[in-house]
């Protein structure tokens, strides 16, 4: 399947996995220094919609920012901050864990997202990832996730407005959040009929 271009202005599903499945979160600092990078190379280029950081995968919903807000040397390259992001990871894992070679599967997938719907879908199914993964059944707890901050009043690197105005409020966020727990199987065909 051929992958869609870094376009500046579009919406993405942002996501890869560890070569032959390993691990790319080894321990706990392994994915708050994940989420550094993150804020390092794509908060420049990117409002960040929302992530989660598995074991062995990772997902991000963003939008990569509009032409004119990009820094210049980004604005013929908008994919390159996306690939300074995953070198610098895997540097640092390569390092600290005396392994070579790829940490990533080859290419990174992403699709865009054309609509309010499929972006809204989105939310949940990354939300609910850890569910899905059997990481723990109290999604809103995992600590490896966005979920958290959009109902924190701390300040945060997740662009929290644009995606709240979708669900109106947060008590829509949270309701649509604990459907789709509910219907969990829903959401995957859902997700999987965007996908294919």
């Amino acid at each position: 399947m051929k992958q869609d271009i870094i376009e500046s202005g579009a919406i993405y599903h942002i996501f890869n996995q560890g070569n032959n499945k390993e691990n790319i979160f080894i321990e706990e600092k392994n994915y708050y220094y994940f989420l550094y990078l993150i804020k390092k190379y794509l908060l420049p280029i990117a409002d960040i919609y929302c992530y989660c950081l598995l074991k062995n995968h990772f997902h991000l919903l963003l939008k990569v920012k509009d032409l004119a807000d990009l820094p210049e040397k980004f604005k013929t390259k908008p994919y390159l901050p996306f690939s300074n992001l995953f070198n610098a990871y895997a540097k640092s894992i390569n390092k600290a864990y005396n392994r070579t070679g790829s940490l990533f599967k080859e290419h990174l997938q992403r699709n865009r997202v054309a609509d309010e719907k499929y972006l809204i879908q989105l939310v949940a199914y990354i939300h609910l990832n850890p569910v899905k993964h059997q990481f723990t059944e109290n999604y809103k707890n995992y600590p490896y996730s966005s979920y958290s901050a959009y109902f924190s009043q701390k300040e945060t690197n997740i662009n929290r407005n644009y995606i709240l105005s979708l669900f109106e409020n947060l008590e829509n966020f949270e309701y649509w959040h604990d459907l789709k727990k509910i219907k969990y199987a829903g959401i995957i065909e859902d997700i999987e009929s965007y996908d294919n």
